[in-house]
């Protein structure tokens, strides 16, 4: 049985989610919470470095997401989800990697206010906004009359790429000026996949309590 120690907010987390219910595998779920329980011995001797999601495979530990991601598509080949041609393999794994080094962390600038917190010094989030712009064209220029990235079928550049694009408009980062990439992604949260991980105001209210409660503890130190 494969076992998914994750946390749903992250994106990191929900693309290894989704790629298992893509693929039909049967798999546990097993919530981390980052209020402390990431650093607990337990859980360190599967991710020394503290850092979700991590997948175990019987006595396997793969960390990293796009390890495990590459894990789950060389064992679990059906359904494919690498585009077989070269260039059109470059595209996913072009996608896949802009994602994680260019737009992840800009991104990440608006995370207080994906919380519902007050936002961030104004003048890094109009250098975020800068250069996730700059990816979001980016990514519209690849993508052709195919559905998706270098395919007619669901590739792992969707669920790498689209676990962070879904979320741009919630932070005010509209796709509409993007039309291929705005219908891809309407495409993507349409797929049961989407639904079954979708982000609830609960797990953001929860989340919202951690990331109050350290504030709280470092004003007092």
């Amino acid at each position: 049985m494969l076992t998914l120690y994750h946390a749903p907010l992250s994106p990191n987390s929900r693309r290894v989610w989704i790629t298992l219910i893509e693929k039909g595998l049967e798999f546990e779920l097993v919530e981390i919470k980052l209020n402390g329980e990431q650093f607990k011995p337990d859980f360190l001797e599967i991710s020394p470095f503290h850092h979700i999601p991590a997948l175990v495979d019987g006595d396997f530990k793969v960390i990293e997401s796009l390890a495990i991601l590459d894990y789950l598509e060389a064992k679990y080949p059906n359904p494919m989800m690498l585009p077989e041609d070269p260039k059109d393999l470059a595209i996913a794994r072009m996608v896949q990697l802009v994602t994680v080094n260019e737009l992840l962390p800009p991104t990440s600038t608006f995370f207080p206010q994906f919380l519902g917190l007050p936002p961030g010094d104004p003048e890094k989030i109009r250098q975020s906004e800068e250069k996730i712009s700059v990816v979001l064209k980016y990514f519209e220029s690849l993508l052709d009359d195919r559905p998706y990235f270098g395919s007619n079928n669901l590739t792992l550049a969707e669920v790498v790429a689209g676990t962070v694009v879904i979320l741009l408009p919630s932070v005010g980062i509209s796709l509409n000026d993007y039309p291929k990439l705005s219908a891809w992604s309407d495409r993507l949260t349409a797929r049961p996949s989407w639904q079954a991980t979708q982000i609830t105001p609960e797990m953001i209210q929860d989340f919202r309590a951690i990331v109050e409660a350290r504030m709280s503890q470092k004003a007092t130190s």
